[in-house]
């Protein structure tokens, strides 16, 4: 399946960076590490929580997508 044109390719998901800050960084048992949730480990790793809604490219392709009337 290809994206549509002018739509980004999405990236993979960084497994091998979570896993690594995860468990040698953090110090996480695994039975910890897979029952967070992506936001609390986003959290744990100093990110911010506050949610942000979709950049402008990814609106603007929203917006070609589906069209208003």
């Amino acid at each position: 399946m290809s994206a549509a044109a002018g739509e980004a390719t999405p990236r993979p998901f960084p497994w091998a960076a979570v896993i690594h800050a995860g468990f040698c960084l953090l110090r996480l048992s695994p039975e910890t590490f897979w029952l967070m949730t992506p936001r609390e480990f986003f959290a744990m790793t100093g990110g911010n929580t506050v949610p942000r809604g979709p950049d402008r490219q990814a609106m603007e392709a929203m917006m070609r997508r589906f069209p208003d009337g």
